[in-house]
């Protein structure tokens, strides 16, 4: 953001990951005893799907954006590690350097999508004195699809793990052929047909997150969606004391609903909204509708 200062913590590996605020020095400044609130990605998500919150909400509050390692400012792992569990670290180290940063004695309420949703509650369930409430978007608690009828055949999970893992040395040869398909116009509409757009979707914002897959670094997407794979945070939420919101898409082939309702029915007491007419990209799609109601849960956490 124009304006913001971009800072970085150190990771237990010597990686530095960026992290910085969504107000210019002046206003942030003025917003500094303000209780934080921290935004973590999904998977090769690109900051432009959080414009509409920004919008709504940086004037007002305190608003951190991170970026995985590996993506957005942040380096590539120096030790090539991309598992949940050190994403996980890396955002408790974001998380105390948030509160460090400002004069808010609480800990910071949490918005997480995607990814971010399994990275959340792996940091609630090591450091549940960081987290003073979340909003859980369009992501699961477990692996993607973890609820579907295939990965309830044994074995699925294990074949799954194997072909990850076969597949990751041609990753990085590959790459030039991804980042042709990912920069081709033919991309958005087939991907609004397979559904992973939703009939809302602006083409422009996601064609512009579809060219930062294309050039990201292969290692670190695929390390990290091998490590997602892999995810089993469920076990966490029947042990969540803060107060919850999980937003759905109405219509999502890349997080299921069956997922998202494992969260609001063993969260005790998850606030639930499904947004129609979305998909994945929800945040993007249907991002006024999506800010107007964090707002009325942020209120409500006051």
């Amino acid at each position: 953001m124009e304006g913001s200062v971009l800072r970085h913590v150190v990771a237990r590996d010597g990686t530095r990951i960026a992290w910085h605020t969504h107000q210019r020095p002046g206003d942030e400044e003025r917003l500094r005893d303000r209780a934080p609130i921290v935004l973590t990605n999904g998977l090769s998500t690109t900051e432009n799907f959080w414009k509409h919150l920004v919008s709504a909400l940086a004037t007002t509050t305190r608003l951190v954006h991170w970026s995985y390692r590996g993506h957005g400012q942040s380096e590539t792992a120096r030790s090539g590690d991309y598992a949940v569990r050190t994403h996980t670290d890396d955002l408790l180290r974001v998380t105390e350097a948030v509160r460090a940063d400002g004069t808010f004695a609480g800990a910071p309420v949490h918005i997480a999508f995607s990814m971010g949703v399994t990275v959340l509650l792996e940091l609630y369930r090591r450091r549940p004195d960081l987290v003073r409430a979340m909003v859980l978007i369009a992501g699961g608690a477990d692996h993607p699809y973890a609820s579907s009828a295939a990965f309830r055949i044994p074995g699925t999970r294990g074949v799954v793990r194997g072909a990850l893992r076969t597949a990751a040395p041609i990753a990085s040869r590959i790459a030039p052929v991804v980042r042709r398909i990912t920069a081709s116009r033919a991309i958005f509409p087939l991907g609004r047909a397979a559904g992973v757009f939703g009939p809302e979707a602006p083409r422009d914002e996601l064609e512009h997150f579809l060219r930062a897959v294309g050039t990201m670094d292969p290692h670190a997407y695929w390390e990290s969606l091998r490590s997602l794979m892999e995810a089993r945070a469920s076990d966490v939420l029947p042990h969540v004391r803060v107060p919850v919101l999980v937003i759905a898409p109405e219509r999502d082939v890349m997080a299921l609903r069956a997922d998202l309702d494992t969260l609001r029915r063993l969260i005790p007491g998850a606030e639930w909204m499904v947004v129609p007419r979305t998909g994945h990209a929800m945040l993007l799609e249907a991002g006024g509708v999506v800010s107007a109601r964090i707002r009325e849960f942020l209120l409500g956490l006051r």
